[in-house]
């Protein structure tokens, strides 16, 4: 089973509560349309885990970053491929984080986290993310 090697930024930011909150955003393409998940992509050649999600948020929500602790590696069998994902906490330097390819977004609190249809992969990722808010 080919193996894809992709990279997740789990930005988190404060609401006007005073509450801890994600970005998640909903796939607008592809096979899996319409799932929710933390937002990034493919490991290119030659690039650090790290380069490749600045270059992913970047081209996917026109937003720097800034990557921080590494939070967990997802390894999950979907039924075409393999993907292995590094997830990492992630914070926004400059930037709107405006969908470029995503249908629709929301930051979403801890006791909310579970408001949306996570894909599979992302799900696993949740417990250790509710640990970290």
């Amino acid at each position: 089973m080919k193996t894809v090697k992709v990279v997740a930024a789990v930005i988190r930011a404060v609401n006007e509560n005073g509450e801890p909150v994600v970005f998640a955003t909903q796939r607008g393409y592809g096979e899996y349309k319409d799932g929710w998940e933390f937002p990034g992509g493919k490991v290119e050649a030659g690039e650090t885990p790290q380069e490749a999600l600045r270059r992913e948020i970047m081209e996917e929500l026109d937003t720097e970053i800034s990557v921080g602790e590494y939070i967990d590696t997802i390894e999950y069998d979907y039924p075409a491929f393999h993907l292995s994902m590094d997830c990492f906490w992630c914070e926004v330097v400059k930037g709107h984080l405006e969908l470029r390819e995503h249908e629709a977004a929301k930051w979403v609190t801890k006791e909310g986290i579970e408001s949306v249809d996570w894909l599979p992969a992302d799900l696993t990722i949740l417990d250790a993310v509710k640990s970290g808010l």
